[in-house]
């Protein structure tokens, strides 16, 4: 798993492609909390909170992960490699978290840049003090959203050779997840059951994070689901191994 997983490293920080991602990230945040005109800008809260980036930064993960994750295994599938790693002396487990955890660095990559907002904050701010508990348990958040994308972009990209096919399903089912149940929930065409319909989205527990609340609850959400759809990448590429 640690060969895989240092192969991924490498090939990623040694092409552009990582650079670029967390780029676009941190530029898509830093446009809209500090440059734009806008409600989302920090300068029109008026108060010293990351609450616009902790809300932006889930569209932007939604569109930039399963970026990440398209070629993980499509790629490997397409040049044939996929098959003969399968061949060798490792488990196909150990295949999926090489990989898997490859992308979550990335992800931490991307998040460490955004730190510097929090001085920036602080400095901007009238007496100086931030909520460091909210922004911490909001990182937290946002990192284990991360952690789900990505397992979502394995998932997908397990199914199919085509890249791009991988990409478009990966986003769309990110965005179901995050944002439909909650979608749906809103126009209270449920009654009592609307509760139960956002529980299942994964906004409402990221939600809970940006309170300044590490509830055990969310945390075995996204990693349960996390859990899920690698079981289900797992549980492709054992099918395509017995073929």
């Amino acid at each position: 798993m640690f060969t895989i997983f240092k192969k991924e490293i490498r090939s990623f920080f040694c092409s552009p492609g990582a650079y670029i991602v967390a780029s676009i990230f941190v530029l898509i945040c830093s446009l809209f909390l500090w440059f734009f005109d806008n409600q989302y800008n920090i300068f029109n809260l008026g108060n010293a909170s990351l609450s616009t980036f902790f809300f932006i930064a889930p569209w932007a993960m939604l569109f930039l992960v399963p970026a990440l994750t398209m070629r993980q295994l499509s790629e490997e599938k397409q040049m044939g490699t996929l098959d003969w790693l399968m061949t060798q002396p490792i488990k196909i487990h150990h295949i999926i978290f090489g990989k898997f955890f490859s992308v979550l660095v990335l992800i931490l990559f991307m998040l460490i840049p955004t730190l510097i907002y929090i001085s920036s904050l602080q400095h901007f701010s009238i007496d100086g003090q931030a909520d460091i508990g909210a922004i911490v348990s909001g990182y937290l958040g946002l990192f284990l959203l991360g952690t789900l994308f990505s397992a979502i972009g394995f998932a997908m990209s397990s199914i199919t050779e085509n890249q791009v096919v991988a990409y478009v399903a990966s986003v769309f089912i990110c965005f179901v997840l995050f944002y439909g149940f909650q979608g749906l929930a809103s126009y209270n065409l449920l009654g009592n059951a609307d509760y139960y319909m956002q529980q299942i989205g994964a906004e409402f527990h990221y939600n809970s994070f940006l309170k300044g609340i590490i509830d055990s609850r969310d945390v075995i959400y996204f990693l349960g689901f996390s859990g899920l759809f690698l079981y289900f990448t797992y549980f492709t590429l054992q099918q395509l191994q017995r073929q």
